[in-house]
């Protein structure tokens, strides 16, 4: 059974930095792709896909958080990170780890083709 497993969230000020953990079991992350999303308040389901760390090693960002977030993968822990630093009022969102061979930019209702956590909370208070 898989399960990934997120940490990390919590209530920061704007320009702190929060770091996000996803532990996974029963699939091993380097086999495969894994993102963060973010569902923000007051909008409609959407997730939007904020970092991505492919089975190779390689990454992407979402324009609107380069340079900001930076995600990371241990292989050793199986556990993918996102370093977030400058965080801003519009960075608030539930935030969810994905895992699986081809992940979407942006997903309504949690796309089937993948792994999902149960999320946890960033809020950035201004």
């Amino acid at each position: 059974q898989v399960q990934l497993v997120e940490s990390g969230g919590g209530l920061v000020q704007a320009g702190g930095s929060l770091r996000l953990s996803c532990a996974a079991s029963g699939i091993i992350f380097s086999d495969n792709a894994v993102a963060w999303y973010r569902q923000s308040p007051g909008e409609r389901r959407e997730l939007r896909m904020v970092a991505q760390i492919n089975a190779a090693g390689t990454t992407r960002y979402a324009d609107s958080v380069k340079g900001r977030l930076t995600i990371s993968r241990d292989n050793a822990k199986n556990t993918v990170y996102l370093q977030m630093n400058s965080l801003n009022a519009e960075d608030t969102a539930v935030y969810y780890c994905a895992a699986g061979r081809l992940l979407p930019l942006a997903t309504d209702d949690k796309y089937s083709g993948a792994y999902w956590g149960q999320g946890t909370q960033v809020t950035v208070s201004s």
